[in-house]
């Protein structure tokens, strides 16, 4: 179900392990689960290649609080972002 911080999510581990929580987008999905610990710079471990195919948990999300930055090109490198697109 969709409220204001996003759609319920269960994280279920091969241990049997569940977690609650919360997801951007109404999907399932299973991979390698991988973290970030950093409290800002969401927009940058969304879009780093090195995460494509992994499930990204964000453990201190700043998500919704201060946006998301413009995709603006200096030089032909993207600033504020490490790819073209979401890689998670």
């Amino acid at each position: 179900m969709r409220d204001e911080g996003g759609y319920d999510a269960v994280l279920i581990l091969k241990d049997g392990s569940v977690f609650k929580g919360k997801s951007y987008f109404p999907c399932e999905a299973e991979g390698e689960v991988v973290f970030n610990t950093g409290m800002v710079g969401y927009v940058e471990s969304l879009t780093d290649p090195s995460y494509y195919g992994q499930i990204l948990v964000q453990t201190f999300p700043l998500i919704g609080n201060y946006g998301v930055p413009p995709s603006e090109e200096i030089g032909g490198v993207l600033k504020n972002y490490e790819s073209e697109r979401i890689q998670v």
